[in-house]
């Protein structure tokens, strides 16, 4: 597998891995009914560098990098991370997060913060805390599941 920065000619691969995860609605807090230039605009939009997991010329996985905010605060980053559905449970998503770290540290960020972790997402719960970053911070009920209701999100930090 390979990590690599998405290029224009990504975008139905790019798809078939966001499509999922925007019609399921149960992990970001994007609409679930987004057409497919919605959903690429958001994942590939200004300010964003978003790269894809490869294997065999298939797009298995894709995370954005950009910065948290502008200004002062333009030294923290953030990311958004997504795997197929097919391809969960090999280690993509903390692949992922490893070389996302690694790029934002070249990039000349000084930390990474996840703003909307949604509580019910306990696999990412557990890797973020696994490679370090902190749970900062709850926002109660601050997400409409689409099976569980309202559930809190969390913010979690980590220093580079």
């Amino acid at each position: 597998m390979t990590i690599r920065i998405a290029q224009p000619q990504d975008d139905d691969g790019l798809w078939a891995v966001l499509e999922p995860m925007i019609r399921a609605g149960d992990s970001y807090a994007l609409p679930p009914d987004w057409s497919r230039e919605q959903t690429l605009t958001y994942w590939l939009g200004e300010g964003m560098t978003a790269f894809v997991v490869e294997e065999n010329g298939a797009i298995l996985g894709s995370y954005y990098l950009r910065a948290n905010n502008q200004g002062g605060g333009a030294h923290v980053a953030n990311c958004g991370y997504v795997v197929h559905p097919h391809a969960q449970g090999r280690g993509l998503a903390r692949m992922m997060a490893a070389h996302s770290i690694g790029v934002a540290k070249e990039r000349g960020f000084q930390a990474m913060q996840f703003n909307f972790v949604i509580a019910t997402n306990h696999a990412a719960l557990k890797l973020w805390l696994s490679l370090g970053f902190e749970n900062i911070g709850c926002i109660p009920k601050a997400f409409d599941h689409p099976t569980e209701g309202m559930v809190d999100a969390y913010i979690f930090h980590r220093t580079l």
